[in-house]
């Protein structure tokens, strides 16, 4: 029999991670007394920390009011008002919103929202999906089939729809070519959209589906000036959608409420979920314009999907708390502020370090890209593990970040993901660059002797 130390599936079945008992701000509290400071957010979820009063308040209320019912049959006070936040004044034309359990669930909904819309249009043949390469949408077998993450689709492959295919992802570090200028690799890549529409047949294209600002598997890329205005300009040409996944990327967490502000362009659907809610209840959501939901409605009058807990009245009342605190606070500004510090930080602490090649990100969300080569850009040999063992290091010191492998292509590349929450003080960010150079440099001084 083997020995047990969590009847708990954790993501690891050989070790059991340290427990959490409590937080507290930016901090979290482990059992063996220790205190992490959440650099990531966990994965870019917890923009207010942890335990802020005023969410928890919140929660503490509607949990006495009413924790459930279902859609079938009610909607409730939070779902409404959490709405009205939201898409009341229709920005960039979203005009609803559909509240989910997660980002997996909000892009499994944006698929399926684009897909009906172009059947009650009666373009029936609208049934293919282009994303890009090195992208993550989510988790569940349609998510998984949009996104571009090599690693996470390799064991599923045969389970997932022919009807996704990926383009170069709008990632220069790696992708642009030698002397070629911004504008050049935009045009190339919007050469490449193009023509994968014309493969497809540009009729049977429902939608195209992107990060404005890449997540985990390719850490806080952001794409060049012009490219997301290239994207929407060949979108509407060939009628198709403009699908935009924020759930890592929106909700303030670039210095903007949403990602695609910064852009110039605005999406026909999009996905949000992690900074919506901050981890006080698990939601998310999708927004979709009053186009296509006017469409719907005047014709089968129905969206044919649903879930148990659509519009969770507790995770709705927890996460509106967090959207007012978020404009109450000014904290979109501190958001921009804290970005400047920590981009000012990380450029002073790894921007002539041997082996870090790439410094990226906007607003609290940051990412470093090591390599073993910074002139060649060459990564780590996968097998080293690198960006495992900082996340361990920078752990055993008090300090939480997110690590990703396969940067490159799926298989090579290691960087690591900060997201700090937006309530960081100037101290506390300067004590997670701080914490992470220690982390990083003890790590490379291991691997390189």
């Amino acid at each position: 029999m083997s020995t047990r130390t969590s009847r708990v599936l954790h993501r690891s079945l050989r070790e059991t991670p340290s427990r959490a008992i409590g937080g507290e701000g930016v901090y979290l509290f482990a059992e063996d007394g220790r205190r992490i400071i959440d650099a990531s957010g966990g994965a870019a979820v917890s923009c207010l920390g942890h335990q802020h009063p005023r969410v928890i308040a919140a929660m503490t209320k509607q949990a006495a009011t009413l924790a459930y019912a279902h859609t079938a049959f009610f909607s409730s006070e939070p779902a409404e008002a959490l709405a009205e936040t939201l898409v009341g004044h229709e920005p960039g034309g979203l005009a609803y919103a559909y509240f989910v359990s997660g980002g997996s669930e909000a892009i499994e909904a944006s698929i399926k929202l684009a897909r009906q819309y172009f059947i009650e249009r009666g373009e029936p043949r609208r049934q293919h999906f282009i994303a890009r390469r090195q992208s993550y949408h989510g988790n569940t077998l349609g998510a998984l089939a949009a996104g571009g993450n090599a690693w996470r689709r390799a064991p599923y492959a045969p389970l997932l729809s022919a009807a996704f295919s990926h383009v170069t992802p709008a990632f220069a570090y790696h992708e642009k070519r030698e002397g070629e200028s911004d504008a050049q690799f935009v045009a190339r890549l919007a050469a490449e959209l193009e023509a994968e529409f014309q493969r497809l047949g540009p009729d049977t294209v429902a939608a195209f589906l992107a990060e404005p600002v890449v997540g985990a598997t390719a850490g806080a890329v952001t794409a060049p000036d012009g490219y997301f205005r290239a994207v929407r300009e060949i979108c509407d040409r060939h009628g198709a959608l403009l699908i935009l996944d924020e759930v890592m990327s929106g909700m303030g967490r670039t210095g903007t409420t949403h990602a695609w502000e910064q852009e110039g362009i605005a999406p026909d659907i999009q996905a949000i979920a992690k900074g919506l809610g901050g981890g006080y209840q698990p939601i998310g959501a999708m927004l979709a314009s009053g186009r296509i939901i006017d469409t719907i409605r005047s014709g089968s009058g129905a969206f044919q999907h649903g879930h148990t807990y659509l519009a969770h009245p507790l995770a709705c009342a927890a996460a509106l708390a967090v959207q007012n605190v978020i404009r109450e606070d000014g904290l979109l500004e501190q958001v921009r502020e804290r970005g400047r510090q920590l981009e000012q930080r990380l450029t002073e602490r790894f921007g002539n370090h041997r082996h870090v090649g790439d410094i990226r990100g906007r607003g609290l969300f940051w990412a470093i890209e090591f390599v073993a080569d910074r002139a060649s850009r060459t990564s780590f040999d996968p097998a080293l593990k690198l960006n495992q063992k900082i996340k361990a290091e920078a752990f055993a010191n008090g300090l939480g970040c997110y690590p990703g492998g396969g940067t490159v292509d799926g298989g090579r590349g290691d960087h690591v993901l900060l997201a700090p929450p937006y309530i960081a003080s100037a101290d506390e960010i300067d004590l997670i660059v701080d914490k992470l150079g220690t982390a990083v440099d003890n790590v490379l001084r291991s691997v390189n002797h």
